[in-house]
């Protein structure tokens, strides 16, 4: 997947997880940090499950082979779900897959870009909102380059049509992978995941409905998302939070900075 965070990567990550042999790895550019304690743990352990993962405690990259075959045959899978979303993590992926005579498929997810900069400054208060608005628009210009770029199957997703209509998104992306279509994979909360990176508050959120004890995962939220999240039900449903949270002067200078740039994701006005 390419695009931004905070844009749905993860959500449809879990759900494509029910795909048959379909292992969803989460942010697989995180395989580099995997058993090295220079980095901080979040970025070298499963978000579910932490240091005893019985996926990614025990594997290890040879960085000589295509990951994507290694993680294959690490967990019996047919299907890899990448969500890292760095273009130059992609084109590495896809050149090795291609030589190793595999086929990837790309998935570009595209959000209001005030969606987008409203989650990251409720995430990091104390960054600078015109940095955070010009960081998303390079991010997505980037996408979209290497999205027209890109030498297959390809196909674009607005976020907020896979919230409000789960069901007909979800089966558009089947058609598009040659998969078959079934009702379980809107259950995402239904399975176990265990991702590297990805976002905290929909893994929260998937494995509060999973497990008795929610809190004892590794991926944590603090007070106010912890509430948002408890607060809603395991279905699929849009987040439209900026709608109540963006203060007057950031949607101003979003509009400024990046209100022509957004029109053709701008939702919901």
């Amino acid at each position: 997947m390419c695009g931004t965070g905070h844009s749905g990567s993860t959500l449809l990550g879990m759900v494509l997880s029910g795909l048959p042999e379909a292992f969803y790895m989460g942010e697989g550019g995180k395989v580099r940090y995997l058993n090295n304690d220079r980095y901080p743990m979040r970025k070298r352990v499963c978000k579910i499950c932490g240091e005893d993962c019985p996926i990614w405690s025990v594997f290890s990259w040879d960085r000589s082979r295509p990951l994507y075959s290694q993680i294959a045959a690490h967990t019996g899978a047919r299907l890899v779900i990448d969500s890292t979303k760095s273009t130059d993590w992609i084109a590495e992926r896809t050149g090795e897959l291609f030589q190793a005579g595999g086929q990837s498929h790309l998935i570009q997810l595209l959000r209001d870009g005030r969606a987008v900069v409203n989650s990251r400054l409720r995430k990091y208060p104390d960054r600078d909102p015109e940095a955070e608005i010009q960081h998303w628009m390079t991010q997505v210009s980037k996408s979209m380059v290497f999205f027209e770029s890109f030498d297959g199957p390809k196909l674009r997703v607005r976020y907020e049509s896979l919230a409000t209509e789960p069901d007909t998104e979800i089966r558009n992306i089947c058609a598009f992978l040659g998969q078959p279509f079934n009702d379980d994979l809107l259950d995402y909360h239904e399975r176990d995941h265990h991702p590297l990176g990805g976002n905290n508050g929909t893994q929260y959120a998937a494995a509060r409905h999973r497990f008795r004890n929610p809190d004892a995962i590794f991926a944590t939220v603090g007070p106010s998302r912890k509430a948002f999240y408890d607060s809603r039900p395991p279905a699929i449903a849009l987040d439209d939070r900026w709608k109540d949270e963006m203060t007057e002067e950031h949607a101003m200078l979003f509009d400024r900075m990046a209100g022509s740039f957004n029109e053709p994701m701008r939702w919901g006005d």
